[in-house]
């Protein structure tokens, strides 16, 4: 049985229909609840913010995509790659202008939040396409190295912090004499096992035990709240025998009501968090769209690019105005959302609600949570996000492409966040227009027998001398305009008896005014050498743009509906 699978359910209406999914939606809110306590506690310490800003980004947030958003079962909160992302974001800007980085971390969300309203209202989603493939596989893997590693000083209680590798040795090395904390060392090595364990061998073992298997995959994601209980039983049970191991401290969501608003900040601090802001909403966009796509492609829903967009945007203006950090839709969180078989979005609200409740009658127990505990549990989370993979696939299907993805990976590790990204997206599109600026032609010609024409370099094809039939695969736009004139002058001349040349356009959707004017010249270059020019398969918009371009006055060969038709006109 696929777990994953759904029978995609009629659309539900007024809350008559809606008391239909309510036992669902509700069921799957507790489920997601267990998960999130863990996660909330773990993100805000990656984040570098207190664990009640975590807590606080689990709730209104998920109220307010529920209410604006299209998935159904896209949960919403603090993930582990946007939580490094906020690090480096607010941590230099609140240490230059004197703020608490949770103020930052506040004016940050509030930005990425209208970041986001505003690209629905002019429509911007297809900006996403800015990270490409190569880019957000190298960033992701590279950030979740990099957050792994940073969690290591954690385990090993050591006051060493960075995120980045040089700044994690830089902070050792200024501190020489340091020496883990064993008892924090026990802590987090029992919880990394434990977690592994449990990560690897929960699911089979509760099968075996003739859970269905379903609830038994669903089970077996609650691993970190046993880690959890277990790791606070053992400090209160004993505390003096674990001394010395840092705690998360009290909970409550009273503190959570009393913080800065984010208005209050200096204007030069909304300022210099704008381009992060731009950037983690680039990135926070690209994850949470395709976790969204994903899982209602399992259901056959569709989503919306556009209401994603304005669900987001206001999830995080309503997290920097309720004292949380920034969120977007998270990957673990929704599958567990999705399997746990929530039928509409507003299973979120429940969600907001249970984990309320939780952190109201509970706040006081999690404050002997150790924070070893949080490290290990952010350390077996994004270590599976760690694909070398993809990594090996590029290289194999284009080097630049893998070299592309390495880079950016590498960046992620050694120099951060923004300029990775900003490396990634400038390599993209240089590497975009050197494709454009050297686009894959062939010479083809006619299959015996047939009216199909392939290239002659892979085919056995009958050509003519006196003809010259060149197929172009790319659009024709100002930077290939240079290579179209050079590239089929040069063939030209090296073939005195071609008297016709055909460009074959099939492939071609666009020319703009610089691929007009380099048509004109070939054509004039051709003519001045007794060679007439024509084009054939010219796709409608194409045509229509090159009439309106003068084409009919210009050019002094044909245009053929088919490659075949031109042969059957010129092969005399």
């Amino acid at each position: 049985m696929n777990t994953l699978a759904a029978t995609a359910a009629p659309p539900l209406k007024g809350w008559a229909a809606y008391k239909q999914a309510l036992p669902e939606d509700m069921l799957a809110a507790l489920i997601v609840t267990v998960l999130l306590v863990p996660q909330s506690l773990a993100y805000a310490l990656l984040a570098g913010l207190p664990p009640i800003v975590g807590v606080m980004a689990s709730l209104l947030p998920i109220v307010a995509y529920a209410l604006l958003g299209s998935s159904s079962t896209l949960a919403v909160g603090p993930v582990a790659v946007l939580a490094m992302l906020t690090a480096q974001a607010v941590a230099p800007v609140a240490q230059a202008h004197g703020i608490s980085p949770s103020l930052a971390a506040l004016v940050l969300s509030v930005e990425m939040g209208a970041v986001f309203l505003i690209a629905a209202a002019l429509r911007l989603d297809v900006l996403a396409a800015l990270l490409s493939a190569p880019v957000l596989h190298g960033f992701v893997n590279g950030a979740s190295l990099a957050i792994a590693i940073a969690q290591v000083p954690a385990l090993l209680g050591l006051p060493i912090k960075g995120n980045t590798l040089p700044e994690l040795w830089a902070s050792a090395q200024a501190q020489p004499s340091l020496q883990p904390h064993w008892g924090t060392v026990l802590m987090g090595g029992a919880a990394l096992l434990l977690l592994w364990s449990l990560r690897r061998w929960a699911t089979p073992a509760l099968k075996a035990v003739g859970l269905p298997a379903r609830s038994a995959q669903l089970w077996g994601r609650m691993a970190p709240m046993v880690v959890v209980v277990a790791s606070i039983a053992a400090i209160m049970s004993a505390p003096q025998a674990w001394q010395g191991v840092a705690l998360a401290g009290a909970i409550s969501l009273g503190d959570g009501l009393q913080f800065a608003p984010p208005w209050q900040a200096p204007l030069a601090v909304w300022q210099d968090l704008l381009t992060p802001a731009l950037l983690l909403g680039l990135v926070a966009y690209v994850e949470s769209l395709a976790v969204a796509e994903a899982l209602a492609a399992r259901r056959g829903e569709a989503i919306s690019p556009r209401r994603e967009l304005l669900g987001l945007g206001a999830a995080n203006v309503v997290a920097g105005v309720s004292g949380a950090m920034p969120v977007t839709g998270g990957f673990s969180r929704s599958i567990v959302n999705f399997d746990a078989g929530a039928r509409t979005r507003y299973a979120g609200i429940w969600t907001a609600l249970f984990l309320g409740i939780a952190m109201a009658t509970l706040g006081g127990f999690l404050s002997a949570l150790p924070k070893a505990v949080l490290a290990a549990t952010i350390f077996i989370a994004v270590l599976s996000l760690v694909d070398l993979h993809h990594f090996s696939a590029a290289w194999r299907y284009h080097r630049l492409e893998g070299g592309l993805m390495i880079t950016v990976a590498l960046a992620t590790l050694f120099l951060g966040v923004e300029p990775a990204l900003g490396l990634g997206v400038v390599l993209s599109i240089v590497l975009l227009l050197q494709r454009t600026a050297r686009p894959h032609w062939a010479e083809v010609g006619k299959l015996p027998g047939t009216e199909v024409f392939r290239n002659v370099l892979r085919h056995k094809v009958e050509t003519l001398p006196h003809l010259l039939q060149v197929r172009v695969d790319e659009s024709l736009v100002f930077t290939n305009t240079r290579w179209l004139a050079d590239t089929l002058g040069t063939l030209v001349h090296q073939r005195p008896a071609v008297k016709h040349v055909v460009l074959m356009m099939p492939a071609v959707n666009f020319i703009d005014l610089s691929g007009l004017e380099g048509l004109q010249k070939l054509n004039e270059e051709l003519r001045s050498r007794g060679v007439t020019l024509h084009l054939s398969e010219l796709k409608g918009p194409v045509a229509d743009r090159l009439m309106a371009g003068g084409l009919a006055q210009w050019l002094t060969g044909r245009i053929f509906l088919t490659e075949a038709e031109a042969w059957n006109a010129l092969k005399a």
